[in-house]
Order: structure tokens, then sequence, then C-alpha cells
């Protein structure tokens, strides 16, 4: 059966593939005087430039007259993209800040898109705000940004009597492109006004006209040359790290490590990775996140630059929201590398392929174990923003194996709607070589859009044997639909800017126990000025535990707004059903979870970001308080310009009674070419009493770490 449906999906995308329809394509004109980038817009090259300044609204509505006035400049030479925004406003109110690099979107801002390969299916982005702070990454197919990739390129912006202007300078050494005498890309720009909670774009985009990247303008440059990219990344990085013995604090690890990574530009659009003893060390600790009754493992984004580059090119299509199967590919499982090679990019104009190979090093107790991860990714575009993609993943050691092969892919229904879907098949060894498993992971997913309605379907079956050491999923041996309806209105009115009614539930056959399992969450959300939301949903359902079946019904209030320029905040309460994951006796419970971020600027180059995360559980049947968690947790920056931060971390555990104290110095001139320096403790409420440590009303430094680290990009 499933392979009937699989070859039923595969023959539809073949029947709906058909030509692009033809786009007018604006041929931009060539600049022999590069501007220069300090904001101010009087350079000879802005006033040959393209000029657009035909902007709509599409947030909170779609295709309305912006509050402000927009002016995007597009120009170029053969080794660099040149853009300009002439953002008008009232000096006064515009929101900015001197932070960090991918740390502005709090600020008002403008955003570039570039679609250099003119096919709908990702996009680079470049944001500045007022005071030129960079942020950038990629566009997924779905219209979603992912910051965590950094590229070399320069920026700047000036605050003026008519509002705010910037300057990108994008060199093409750091773009993927196809070659040729004529190169057609795409782009866009977006503009953030916070305090009218106001997006607007040229070109207009609208939910009813295909994808996001398809309405992006399409433009001709002539002449553009590829220079092969070589770069150097050395790093040096040395560790000092102490840890309580006996009640005092002994050392018990110091070393000095240097490694290399670098980067071939084989073509304008294929490059090579490779890198040794990398140091994948992370500047800033995980959040804390509560982590006890658990059903599955807690989930931590990647923030290793090795891995971050071309992780866009890992989603899978056919998912629906919380579906189980998270990720394929989840590089967090890759622990301590030893080396790593990395080919992405284009190998035809339709066909993007990423290859990752990396080799492990883990430790169970004093066993070294070294697996080898081979991770393939294909990608082969149709219409739009379809296609039809492939993946291969496998871990090995020892005998040991476990590999996932399948295949996933989109096709562009209509304007308003797409299907998706995606089948992969594990097989996984008994770690003699020998078959212990096979499984499947189905999914099926179809979306429609427009100006008032979304509604967003799909289904998954997972198998009980489905096994993916690669990657992240939280439950097995189920079936799963998924359904979510919207409706949207738009009031007259200055206040209301926006009201959401929705609808999203999911319904779980449980193979397993052979049992149902349903949520339903009815919600209304408020959109407002000053990029407040206010929500309220009332959840019913139930979960299966062991074969049980437990409550989950409850209530959860959110609320979130940019108070004035200097402050943010966001609340969220929640009261529900809640199940004790004890597999040997769970019961029923219920409780409270809480979240509470304030974000506190009293200058633009200082930051405080506090945070609360709370929840408890009581026993249903005796009323009985079993656990309260919280963590309190504070993030302080002192930002001296755009290079050089301060910042020192707090973070009190009230559970596992421990505190956390982290401080860190950094200069980034570019991303590469870094110096780190920094410290941390850890402390708990323990203290050593002859022979064992007993609880203490004191803290007791129990951990502390030291580490410096430096890195420069030589780029050939």
């Amino acid at each position: 059966m499933m392979k009937k449906i699989f070859v039923l999906v595969i023959t539809v995308f073949i029947l709906f593939t058909n030509l692009k329809s033809a786009d007018s394509i604006i041929k931009i004109q060539k600049t022999d005087t590069p501007p220069k980038l300090d904001g101010i817009l009087d350079d000879p090259a802005w006033e040959k430039a393209a000029k657009f300044d035909a902007f709509k609204t599409f947030k909170p509505d779609y295709g309305k007259e912006p509050h402000k006035k927009t002016i995007l400049y597009v120009t170029y030479d053969s080794h660099n993209l040149y853009f300009a925004i002439k953002a008008f406003d009232d000096p006064s109110e515009i929101k900015t800040s001197i932070t960090k690099r991918d740390h502005m979107f709090n600020d008002d801002w403008a955003a570039i898109i570039v679609d250099t390969f003119n096919n709908a299916q990702g996009a680079y982005g470049f944001i500045l705000n007022p005071s030129g702070i960079q942020g950038d990454g990629m566009t997924t197919i779905n219209g979603e940004f992912n910051e965590t990739q950094d590229f070399v390129w320069y920026g700047a912006g000036k605050i003026n009597k008519e509002g705010y202007s910037l300057e990108y300078k994008i060199p093409l050494k750091s773009l993927r492109f196809p070659s040729g005498k004529k190169v057609i890309m795409r782009i866009m720009a977006i503009r953030n006004i916070t305090r009218f909670s106001e997006n607007n774009s040229f070109p207009p985009i609208y939910p009813d006209k295909g994808s996001i990247l398809s309405q992006t303008l399409p433009v001709e440059f002539e002449n553009l040359k590829f220079k092969r990219v070589f770069e150097l990344l050395p790093d040096i990085v040395h560790n000092n790290s102490k840890k309580i013995e006996r009640g005092k604090l002994v050392s018990y690890k110091k070393s000095t490590e240097f490694g290399l990574t670098t980067k071939l530009g084989i073509t304008s659009d294929l490059t090579l990775d490779a890198t040794y003893n990398p140091d994948f060390s992370q500047v800033e600790a995980d959040a804390g996140q509560v982590d006890i009754n658990l059903r599955y493992d807690l989930f931590y984004p990647e923030k290793r630059p090795f891995f971050q580059e071309g992780s866009e090119l890992f989603k899978f299509a056919g998912n629906t929201e919380e579906a189980p199967l998270w990720a394929v590919v989840h590089t967090r499982r890759i622990i301590s590398p030893i080396y790593g090679i990395k080919l992405s990019g284009k190998v035809t104009q339709k066909d993007t392929l990423l290859g990752l190979f990396a080799k492990d090093q883990i430790y169970d107790g004093d066993k070294e174990i070294t697996p080898l991860y081979s991770i393939i990714r294909y990608m082969h575009s149709l219409n739009e923003d379809s296609y039809i993609g492939g993946f291969f993943t496998s871990k090995d050691y020892n005998g040991y194996f476990n590999r996932i092969l399948g295949s996933d892919g989109r096709i562009r229904i209509n304007k308003s709607s797409f299907a998706e879907y995606h089948y992969f098949g594990s097989i996984t060894s008994d770690g003699e070589g020998i078959v212990k498993n096979t499984g499947h992971a189905l999914g099926v997913h179809y979306q429609f859009l427009n100006r008032k309605y979304i509604l967003d379907t799909g289904i998954q079956d997972i198998s009980d044997a489905f096994q993916i050491d690669t990657g992240f999923i939280t439950r097995t041996g189920i079936i799963r639909f998924a359904l979510f309806g919207m409706y949207q209105l738009y009031p007259k009115s200055k206040t209301l800017k926006k009201i959401d009614t929705l609808y999203w539930s999911f319904h779980i056959y449980d193979k397993v126990y052979k049992t149902f399992e349903t949520f339903n969450l009815f919600a209304l959300r408020f959109h407002l000025p000053l990029n407040s939301e206010f929500r309220i949903d009332g959840m019913l359902g139930n979960e299966v535990f062991k074969g049980e079946k437990f409550d989950k019904s409850g209530f959860d209030v959110r609320i979130n707004s940019q108070i004035t320029k200097r402050l943010f905040f966001s609340l969220s309460l929640r009261r529900s059903g809640k199940i004790f994951y004890n597999p040997e006796s769970p019961y029923q419970g219920y409780g409270n979870t809480a979240f509470l971020y304030i974000q506190f600027q009293p200058h633009d180059k200082l930051e405080s970001i506090f945070t609360i995360i709370y929840s408890d559980f009581h026993k249903k049947s005796t009323k009985e308080k079993i656990y309260d968690y919280s963590i309190l947790r504070n993030k302080t920056t002192l930002q001296i310009n755009k290079y050089l931060f301060f910042r020192g971390i707090v973070e009190y555990n009230n559970y596992w009674k421990k505190l956390t104290v982290d401080a860190l110095a950094s200069f980034t001139y570019i991303p590469g070419t870094v110096v780190y320096i920094g410290y941390g403790s850890v402390f708990n409420k323990i203290k050593w009493d002859y022979d064992v440590y007993v609880p203490s009303d004191n803290f007791l430094e129990t951990k502390r770490g030291f580490f410096f680290k430096v890195s420069y990009l030589y780029r050939y």
C-alpha cells in the first residue's frame, strides 16, 4: 500500500510539472563608480541606479499603502551587487540599536532578498537596521528566514532628517550564482516598521499569487565575473577547566588546540568545504529548559558554523506542524567531529546537491567510539517552488549501522495551494552487521492560502521499527492526521489591526496499543500596534502513554508587545492536564506552565534580557504537588560598536539548585575573523561533609572554566 501511494505521488508530480510563466525582466544598469558605503545616498552610482518605490504592505494586511514611503535602488559592477534603501520616517520615532549581528529583529529594519538562481527554491537575505547592524541568512522555499548563516558582505546605515538610509555591498564571491554572460536573478526588498506592526515589500506579496520567492522581481545582470574563492580559516583554542573533588576545585582539563577549515569555490555555484580538528565549542551555552518528566529528548538548535551553512537544504517536505519526525538531519547528533567534508551547491541549473561526511569521536566510559556520518541531500527544481528530492543518511561504527533512504517533494497545484510528500525507509543492524529491523515514515501535506483563509492538513504514518540516528523524532508506531484552519478578519480600526480565529488539531492512532487519541485547540488572536499580540486558546484533548489514555485539556493565554522603543515583553500562561511519564507507573496530573521574556534597552548600546520559565505538576487523585521547576535567566550585553561586545549571563535553576555564571568578550571583524575570551562557573547548593556532599543553604563552586579563541579568515 505504501509503495502504491509513493508511486502515485511521484506520478502526480510529473503530470503537474510545466514551464514557468513568463515574467518581464528588468535590466539593471551597471556602474563604473562604486558607491561609498557611509549611509548617505549622494553617490553618482545611485543617480543612475534602477529605482523602485511601489511598496505595498503584507502585514497586517496585503496590498495596502504603507504608513511611510520607501525607495529601493539597485546597481552593480563586475564583482559586487549594490543596493540602497531610502526609508522615509520621523527620525524621533525610529527604533534602532547598536547590537550584535542577527539581533536587530525587534528594531526597524530593511532586508534585501536575492534569489541568485531564479528558481524560487531559496534565496539569500541581507538585513540592516538604521544603525547599520547586519543580519543575514537564507530564505527557505516556504518563505521562512533562517538567520543561522553568516556571509561576508558590507553595509552602512544613517538616520537623517527624512528618516534613514541604508547601503548594501554584496561581493559576488560571497554568493553562489549561475555562470554566463547574462544572469537572471530575482530580488525583493522588505521593510519592517515596528510601531505600526507593519511589513511592506517591493514587489508586493499576495498569499494567492504563489510562493513568496516566486513573487520576487526578475532582473538581469551582464558580465558578472566569477572569481574562484579559496578560504583558509585557522583557529587556536585554549581551555583551562576545573571541577570539584572532595570539596575543592582541581584542574582536570587544560589544552591548546589548533584547527583548520578551508573552502574552495569549484565553480560559481558549487563549493567544497573541509575541516580538521574543528572548534565546535559553543560560545554561548544552551539556555536552560525543563529537563524532567519528559517523554522524549530535548531539542537543541545547531549553533556551529560548519554545520549551519547549507542547513536550509535539510528541510524536508510533507510535514505538518509538530509532527513527530522533526528532522531527517539534526547535526547536533555529531558530537565532537575529528574532521568534516562538505560539498554543496548546484550541479546543474535545476539540480542541487549537498554531501556531508564527518568522523565523530565520543566516549562510552573509557571506550572510544568513532562513528562515521554520511549524509547526501539532492533536490531537482520543477515549476515555481515545486521540486522533487531525496535523502540518504548513514551512521556506521564497529559493525553497527543505521541508514535512511527516501524521497520528498512539493508540487504547486495553483497560486493558492500546494501539496507535499515524504517517504523514508530505515534499516538498522544489531552491531554485528546483521539487519535488526526496518521501518518507514510516510507524510503527505496540503495547504491552501489566501487573504482570509488558511487550510493546512496532512497525515503521517510512522512504523514502530523506524529508527533515525541522524535526525530527531519524538514518537514512532503511529498514524497521525492533522488539521489547521484559520479565518482572518481585518477590522477598519487603527488599534485592532487583524483578528485570527483558528482551529488546530491532530488525531493519532497508536498502532502499538491500538488506541486513538485526539487534541483540539481553538484560539482567538488579536494583532495590535507596537508589534503587539494577544491570544487566548482553549484545548480539549488526550494522550496515550503506555497503553493508557490521559487528559491534556486546558487553556492558554499569551501576550507580547513592544511597549516602548526601550521595552519589549512576552508572557504566556497555561493550565492543563499533564502526564507523569513513569514507564512503570504513569498517572494523571495537572499543572501550570509559564514563560516570561523581558527585553530592556536603557541605551542604544546596552541590552538586558530577563526570562523566567516555570512548570509544576500536581497528582490529580490526591492534589499533591509532585514538583515545581523554575529557571531564571538574565543576559546583559554592552555593545561598544558593531565589532566588540561584552556579555554576562546568570542563570538559576531552582529544581537542581544550580547557579551558572558566564562572561564573554567578543570581537568580530567579519564572520570568521574573531576573538573570544570567556569565563564560566557553576555553583550548587551543597557542601563537603567529610566523605560526602550534603545539601546546604549556601552555594559551592563546583566547576570553573576559561577559554580563549582566535581565528582569522584568509580569503583569496
